[in-house]
């Protein structure tokens, strides 16, 4: 069984005299940042001069400045750039600051995992991965609760990198859900694996096959779309609050009987072979090679495989529908 920290396993006061770096405040820069302050902890956002989000964490009253000089500040840096910008940042502004008796933190292993950071043996490096969307962890923990996250240790210098690390946790409120122990190599794979065989690649693969099924055997396309997209987000709800027992007991039983004896046919032995294969990509760090590369190319295939999608049937019938539904925006 995984080990669990809670409350009572985490001190914030370790954070007290100390200052958190925040590099980046997208979705969840912005969160980390508000929830430590909110939690007492001295804070500092590292933004570029020219960042679009300056402005928005001036407003909070947080003290912004550069990534080089917050790096200098603090004794916590947490990195929360985007993957593919973390190796510069980090070699430019971070690595000439990153003293002995300092933390470097991450939300995500990436790039420890795979080598593009490569801290000093004199510096902490650990984790901690909230396991939702920045916008979530802000407001559950505004209501008073708080999000699961995941804790990893990748070096401990100074003997009290999981302690500190937790105390970061409890900060954003981890340790009122519970904090599980990983590795940044477990994390790091897991995650990748759960994007592309499941959460992002899975779901829309089959989205868009089921969709284009529908509308090649002469079905409207509005009803396709209902039926394969709109309704999934009814199943995913039942499946987040109770997981599948709960789903089918919520459903009919045609829909239960059709889950049983067609899903299987859909998702085979050939498609857990895909994973598989896709599993061994991650873990030999072909995937991570291709994506780096990738990048350091400008994103070529990237972008065309972007607007490709972005101007498949599916999106245009759909912005159509949802244009019909302006309950469905958040106000």
């Amino acid at each position: 069984m995984a080990t669990v920290y809670y409350k009572e396993d985490a001190d914030i006061g370790l954070l007290s005299g100390k200052r958190v770096g925040v590099i980046g405040y997208g979705s969840q820069g912005h969160a980390h940042a508000l929830n430590l302050r909110d939690s007492g902890v001295d804070v500092m956002v590292g933004l570029h001069a020219g960042s679009a989000s300056r402005a928005k964490a001036e407003a909070e009253g947080l003290r912004v400045a550069d990534p080089a000089e917050t790096a200098r500040e603090s004794d916590f840096i947490m990195v929360l750039a985007p993957d593919t910008a973390q190796g510069g940042i980090y070699r430019e502004c971070i690595e000439p600051h990153l003293s002995a008796g300092k933390t470097l933190m991450f939300a995500h292993g990436f790039n420890i995992h795979f080598g593009e950071i490569k801290p000093p043996a004199e510096a902490d490096v650990s984790m901690i991965a909230p396991k939702a969307p920045g916008h979530r962890v802000r407001e559950v923990f505004v209501e008073g609760q708080g999000v699961p996250s995941l804790v990893a240790v990748h070096q401990d210098a100074s003997g009290d990198a999981l302690r500190n690390a937790l105390a970061y946790g409890a900060g954003i409120g981890s340790t009122r859900a519970g904090i599980v122990a990983t590795t940044f190599k477990e994390e790091t794979e897991t995650d990748l694996f759960g994007e592309q065989a499941v959460l992002c690649g899975g779901v829309t693969s089959l989205i868009k096959n089921a969709f284009e099924v529908l509308v090649e055997a002469g079905y409207q396309p509005e009803i396709a779309y209902f039926e394969v997209m709109h309704e999934l987000k009814l199943i995913v709800d039942l499946l987040y609050e109770g997981g599948m027992k709960y789903m089918r007991y919520s459903v009919s039983d045609t829909a239960e009987y059709g889950d049983y004896s067609r899903g299987p046919r859909i998702v085979d032995e050939h498609t857990r072979e895909a994973m598989r294969q896709a599993l061994k990509e991650i873990q030999d760090g072909s995937f991570a090679r291709e994506w780096i590369a990738e990048n350091h190319e400008g994103q070529p295939r990237f972008k065309a495989m972007r607007e490709a999608a972005a101007n498949h049937e599916i999106e245009t019938v759909g912005a159509e529908l949802r244009g019909m539904m302006p309950f469905l925006k958040k106000k």
